[in-house]
């Protein structure tokens, strides 16, 4: 076999529309094998912000699918031609086949011996499985009756799909079981990378205390509850991040609340810096890369008791978790927060730092390199 720099490879990734957790994990994966080709569905680099420089100079493969406007402009309805477009790649001049995978299934590229697929599961799409998506699309009858037949043949595709890797490696231990439950079969957890800066200043800000979310605005992440707390209780919130719901909760933000869109990373990390908490909201996360990223601002986190969350944050150790998504249910551990003696509150922004130290970039390396290496036999590079 190849040596591992010598490995021809490509990564199949679900889609080049936004920059969010899933191309969090791209991008480490292009810097473990820098020279790999990336396979997509649609490809828009006016919508990647700051992460459209990074992906510039990468050799990038967009589907037939992609190329046609009506098509990769409203791609929703058309999930139903997701088995033809990723069928459509062929790969069989690679060696190793990396599927970064989450709705758009990108795991049911085909393959061929000798080629190796490994497939990282972000998630299995949430739309198949009952779990909230970003439009709540049930409640118009038509959209309703038309998933309903659509889902039906696409969770039988992404049961064969999720068979077709060599591999899988989860997330977390909540898409694990996931994993299980849905495609009856096994994988390896390693966590995403997450980036957290090198040093810090533990600094306790209770002069012009305030509160910070990093999210999409969408309806699954659930921030109109952060908003609705910090109206009802008066705290001070801001909110960092895009997406479809931003009219609606704007509307519904009180003077307390402060938005700040898509952010450089500069003015993020003052915000972190500054921040004394961070709080989250979201259902059924599967990991939740945001909530780790402000612990390593040593910030402590009160979230929904859901999903991933509770594989890394611990009651009274790094922050809280809350099991009532309600305003008041929120409020009642922000209180608890609020009450901890200065030295406590240390200790709790000290575990919150250590926590995150474990999902370093440089840890998902190191762990996703041997994963291979413990799985096809490679000479020393």
């Amino acid at each position: 076999m190849k040596p591992l720099n010598k490995l021809k490879v490509a990564i199949a990734h679900d889609q080049l529309v936004e920059f969010g957790g899933a191309e969090k994990v791209l991008l480490v994966l292009k810097e473990i094998f820098p020279k790999a080709d990336i396979y997509t569905t649609v490809y828009k680099n006016n919508f990647l912000v700051s992460f459209k420089k990074n992906v510039s100079n990468w050799k990038i493969y967009v589907a037939w699918f992609g190329k046609i406007s009506v098509l990769k402009n409203f791609y929703s309805p058309f999930r139903f031609l997701t088995p033809l477009i990723w069928e459509s790649f062929d790969l069989s001049k690679y060696d190793l086949v990396i599927s970064s995978s989450g709705s758009w299934m990108s795991k049911g590229v085909i393959t061929k011996k000798p080629t190796i697929h490994i497939s990282y599961i972000h998630h299995p799409p949430r739309y198949l499985y009952g779990y909230e998506t970003a439009i709540e699309w049930q409640k118009y009858l038509l959209v309703k009756i038309y998933a309903y037949i659509v889902n039906h043949f696409l969770r039988l595709w992404d049961f064969e799909s999720s068979q077709k890797p060599d591999y899988l490696i989860a997330n977390s231990y909540e898409t694990k079981k996931r994993i299980e439950k849905f495609y009856r079969q096994d994988s390896t957890v390693i966590y995403p990378p997450v980036e957290i800066p090198k040093k810090i200043n533990l600094k306790i800000n209770k002069k012009n205390k305030y509160y910070i979310t990093v999210s999409r605005l969408a309806r699954a992440k659930h921030v109109d509850i952060l908003i609705k707390a910090a109206n009802q209780y008066g705290f001070n919130l801001k909110v960092i991040g895009t997406g479809r719901d931003e009219k609606y909760l704007k509307s519904i933000a009180g003077k307390t609340v402060e938005f700040f869109g898509y952010t450089d990373e500069k003015t993020k990390n003052q915000l972190y810096e500054n921040a004394y908490g961070f709080l989250f909201a979201s259902v059924d996360e599967e990991f939740g890369i945001a909530p780790v990223e402000a612990m390593g601002y040593g910030l402590p986190v009160i979230a929904f008791n859901s999903g991933g969350i509770p594989e890394y944050l611990k009651n009274n150790f790094n922050g809280y978790l809350y099991n009532q998504l309600t305003p008041k249910g929120l409020i009642e551990k922000i209180n608890l927060l609020e009450k901890l003696s200065k030295n406590k509150l240390l200790i709790m922004k000290k575990n919150a730092r250590k926590t995150a130290k474990k999902f370093t970039k440089e840890i998902f390396k190191e762990k996703f390199i041997n994963f291979i290496k413990s799985k096809i036999n490679f000479k020393n590079a």
